[in-house]
């Protein structure tokens, strides 16, 4: 019985660092638009609103022999524009609003896809360019300027699996807990059975770590030749932070566990102190 709730306990790691960063980092509103608010400093994250918001504007705007001028000056605008204290407000609203749209879709079972509105940034860069006397500018369709940013597809395949996450939430890490110092006091040797958990949660917690850097590398090969991969990395790196840090943390942790009670065995001086 000792070793059954010992490899749950170290099964249970990895799944609680996953529920909980699933619950209060990806679920929770604020803390998502806390982890993504950096990202409106980020080069390669202002590139591609650049050239989403220049992309959208040219969908919908027959310039033509000036069409690419128009489409130039629009993505020198919105350059220029991505290092204002404006649009850092308007990024946080967009990707507030995306949040609470992605959340809606992934508890409502809606199958359709989940965009975000750039028409706060696309406004300010259309009166911009109103008033330096740019051809067309006025023309600029504000209501049309939204990024997919989520297909139907991907709803479906990510709405079981990270529902059931936030629904665990806190009580997977407590269960680990739990069984590991339930296992831990009906084991016949104590100091071996602590040594035995703090090293399977450690290597659980790093593995996870190594899933996380696979999924990362396997996410960026995956994406479509027009999405910016420097863009789509720093997404990822800000979103999987938190995740990233309790990881590691908890795998130096049951090392350092690990080697403590390891070494108050083998040095009379620890082991009197312990």
């Amino acid at each position: 019985m000792a070793a059954l709730l010992l490899v749950l306990a170290c099964v249970l790691t990895p799944l609680g660092e996953l529920s909980t960063w699933a619950k209060y980092q990806i679920g929770d509103t604020e803390n998502y638009v806390a982890a993504m608010a950096p990202l409106a400093k980020d080069p390669d994250v202002q590139e591609a609103v650049a050239d989403a918001v220049a992309g959208e504007i040219g969908k919908h705007i027959d310039a033509g022999p000036l069409q690419g001028t128009l489409t130039a000056f629009v993505h020198e605008a919105v350059e220029s524009f991505t290092d204002t204290e404006a649009y850092r407000t308007a990024w946080n609203a967009a990707i507030r609003a995306a949040h609470e749209a992605v959340q809606q879709a992934l508890k409502s079972g809606d199958d359709g896809s989940v965009v975000i509105d750039l028409a706060p940034i696309t406004q300010e860069v259309k009166d911009q360019l109103v008033a330096d006397g740019v051809p067309f500018a006025r023309r600029i369709p504000v209501q049309h300027t939204e990024v997919e940013v989520m297909k139907s597809k991907d709803l479906v395949q990510l709405r079981k699996g990270l529902h059931m996450l936030q629904v665990a939430g806190i009580w997977l890490p407590v269960a680990a807990v739990l069984c590991a110092v339930a296992g831990i006091a009906l084991a016949v040797r104590r100091r071996k059975a602590v040594i035995a958990t703090a090293l399977g949660m450690a290597l659980a917690s790093a593995l996870l770590g190594l899933g996380l850097w696979i999924s990362r590398r396997l996410t960026l090969s995956d994406l479509p030749p027009d999405v910016s991969k420097g863009a789509a990395g720093a997404v990822f790196d800000a979103l999987t932070s938190s995740l990233r840090t309790a990881v590691w943390v908890i795998a130096a942790v049951g090392l350092v566990v690990a080697l403590a009670v390891y070494l108050s065995r083998r040095v009379p001086g620890l082991r009197r102190r312990a």
